[in-house]
């Protein structure tokens, strides 16, 4: 059951607000000047290079920012002009949160099931809540509506809204989610392996001490229940504190997987040994982890060069392949780690592909934070809403569209421009059109 990558294309409101706390790079970042048309484009080179290397891709429509319902069910009110007007004056940073265009985070959009292992033999997509941070929580009634238009065959794809807005369960996605199974990707792949990382549960004694813990157990537990997913192929881990605190703020910052290579830190996981002890009881004797020690490449390494944050994808002609950030080459330690891999015979790497996506990597993410994995059939992945599959000509045209709409700058005092707002509604209402996924949009209704 091949894997399709679907991307969030960057939306024309990519500021440096710094909103994500333990998120080193974000808020490292905050207050300088952001080049939205690059990250744009940057994420569509990224998105024809795994096309290019054979793994199906998909593209996802950005959200309409600024917020203005947000904003209007605060207390703003008036024309919409006057409601950013308003906020900018008043608090420009609620305004900033409502104009963040991280929902270019397709990872933390949801968690996804294939249908070899869902109780009903469809695909099962729950949507995140995101609710640690308020600019990503406001995400979650688009990413249902996106989805739902995207994944539209019932038939064979289940979309779930997110889960209660609860401490209790604090859901970030896919992001926290990895599929694991004993063979190569195959047409006709069985039941694989559902790993899922929190970092808090209720009654947890031992919190991260400098950042918060962002997805909970209870609603892992929550996401494989309703996905119907056999117990006995699930695995449950908890992220170290260590790694939280570091700036590991999703399980993707610190481990990837593909097929049964789980590529991790030593300081990934709380114990260790239990983790991939579990791990391979579920998967079996093929089950391939390759472990990177803090010795040859440190943690701060690790956050900075967003090694782990790299796409491991398995292509008919090119074998297993790391898809990683350009940072991860520019770090001498994560360079010579991954030239070593490759270069041996004993582990399942055949190449790396560093990739150039400065905007979002200044604002935190990485290869992996730009896409859901979604496994699919060749039946499903015909399901699939046809102008939202990748294709040469797709990225033709969207290359042609970010060129004609987006702003080559935007600073943090321009988020109070309603121009900007105009700007990127006329721009998403186009969109709709090339991808074909109807009027998803408030603004459109």
């Amino acid at each position: 059951m091949p894997e399709a990558n679907f991307d969030s294309i960057v939306g024309p409101t990519h500021n440096y607000a710094g909103l994500s706390r333990g998120n080193v790079a974000s808020m490292s970042h905050r207050g300088e000047v952001a080049r939205p048309r690059d990250a744009a484009l940057q994420g569509l080179a990224k998105m024809r290079l795994l096309h290019d290397l054979g793994v199906p891709q998909g593209v996802l429509p950005p959200q309409a920012r600024p917020a203005v319902e947000v904003l209007r069910a605060l207390g703003y009110g008036g024309s919409d002009s006057e409601v950013i007007d308003r906020a900018y004056r008043e608090d420009p940073l609620l305004l900033a949160r409502c104009s963040s265009a991280s929902a270019m985070w397709a990872a933390n959009a949801a968690t996804v099931s294939s249908s070899a292992e869902s109780g009903d033999g469809r695909v099962h997509l729950s949507v995140a809540n995101l609710r640690t941070m308020f600019h990503r929580m406001i995400e979650a009634p688009q990413t249902e509506r996106t989805l739902r238009s995207v994944f539209a065959d019932a038939s064979k794809f289940a979309i779930h809204p997110a889960l209660p807005n609860s401490p209790l369960y604090g859901d970030e996605g896919a992001a926290n989610h990895t599929r694991l199974h004993a063979r190569s990707a195959a047409p006709d792949e069985t039941a694989g392996v559902d790993f899922f990382v929190h970092g808090t549960f209720e009654g947890d004694l031992d919190p991260p001490r400098r950042y918060p813990a962002r997805q909970s157990l209870e609603a892992s537990r929550a996401v494989a229940r309703r996905h119907g997913l056999d117990p006995s192929r699930v695995v449950h881990a908890r992220q170290s504190n260590e790694a939280i605190d570091g700036g590991v703020f999703h399980n993707d910052v610190i481990a990837v997987g593909s097929g049964p290579v789980l590529l991790h830190h030593s300081q990934a996981f709380a114990d260790r040994a239990d983790t991939l002890g579990r791990l391979r009881s579920a998967i079996g004797d093929t089950f391939a982890p390759i472990e990177i020690s803090a010795e040859r490449v440190s943690l701060q390494d690790a956050v900075a060069s967003y090694l782990f944050n790299s796409q491991l994808v398995e292509t008919a002609a090119h074998g297993r392949v790391l898809v990683a950030p350009r940072e991860s080459h520019d770090t001498e330690s994560v360079r010579e780690q991954l030239a070593e891999f490759v270069e041996s015979p004993e582990v399942p790497i055949d190449a790396v592909h560093y990739v150039d996506l400065r905007e979002s990597m200044r604002n935190g993410g990485g290869p992996a934070c730009l896409r859901l994995r979604v496994p699919l059939s060749a039946d499903e992945w015909s399901s699939v809403t046809p102008g939202c599959r990748f294709s040469t000509e797709l990225h033709a045209g969207l290359e042609t569209w970010v060129l004609r709409h987006y702003r080559e700058t935007l600073a943090p005092d321009e988020l109070g421009d309603p121009r900007l707002l105009e700007e990127g509604r006329t721009a998403l209402d186009e969109l709709t059109g090339i991808l074909g996924v109807g009027s998803i949009y408030p603004f459109q209704r």
